[in-house]
């Protein structure tokens, strides 16, 4: 099989496509990308795919491990490919350019995603629900309200929570700090929606309409 290496012969064939290869586990492995099997199922949520690495990949998520550290600064990622592509904000050089607003990146796979949101494409697709969305790490976190999974843990008490916004909103209530403050008078909260509902105080706006009356009032409930 080492000789296959310099010779550059691939012995195994797929019956399906021009792949070749030079080992059959790797034949094997190929032939599923052409029926809907995928043996590798994740244990704590609907996940399956195809090859182990990516099952591998995937677990990560829900341990929150992160073995891909920045040299340059603090970061650290899941993937390789999310590492590399951090790297490149430590560059200023952004060559990918939108043509048609005035965005720019350091990635062609940042410029592409980007371009979606300029159409009504949701490539990646729930198979749970009707939920679509542009880019695939939202879907990861979408799939958390279907399994009840809150990887997010605050280290002082019992409090989970199924997204990164969420346990650090939670994580101000122990210090007590407000981070968002009203620019009209003294009042400061620790969540910007509060924020943006107090506002409507100073402005008199009533965006909530009683379908039944002319009544309208600050809040819905």
């Amino acid at each position: 099989r080492h000789m296959f290496a310099h010779t550059g012969e691939k012995p195994y064939e797929c019956s399906h496509c021009n792949y070749a290869c030079i080992r059959s586990g790797d034949l094997n492995r190929h032939m599923l990308t052409h029926t809907s099997e995928k043996p590798h199922k994740c244990t704590l949520c609907y996940y399956t795919c195809i090859r182990r690495v990516d099952l591998k990949k995937h677990m990560l998520i829900h341990t929150d491990e992160k073995p891909f550290k920045c040299s340059r600064c603090n970061h650290a990622f899941t993937t390789r490919g999310q590492l590399k592509e951090h790297t490149l904000t430590h560059v200023d050089k952004k060559s990918y350019n939108c043509p048609l607003c005035n965005y720019a990146c350091t990635t062609n796979r940042g410029l592409k995603q980007h371009a979606l949101t300029h159409t009504d494409e949701k490539p990646f697709q729930c198979f749970l629900c009707n939920y679509s969305c542009t880019r695939r790490g939202v879907l990861k976190r979408h799939m958390l309200t279907h399994t009840g999974e809150k990887p997010y843990k605050c280290s002082l008490c019992n409090f989970a929570s199924n997204t990164k916004k969420g346990i650090k909103q939670h994580v101000l209530t122990h210090s007590n700090e407000k981070l968002f403050k009203c620019s009209l008078c003294t009042y400061t909260f620790t969540r910007r929606s509060m924020l943006k509902k107090h506002m409507l105080t100073h402005t008199g706006e009533k965006p909530y309409k009683c379908s039944l009356c002319n009544y309208t009032c600050t809040n819905g409930s």
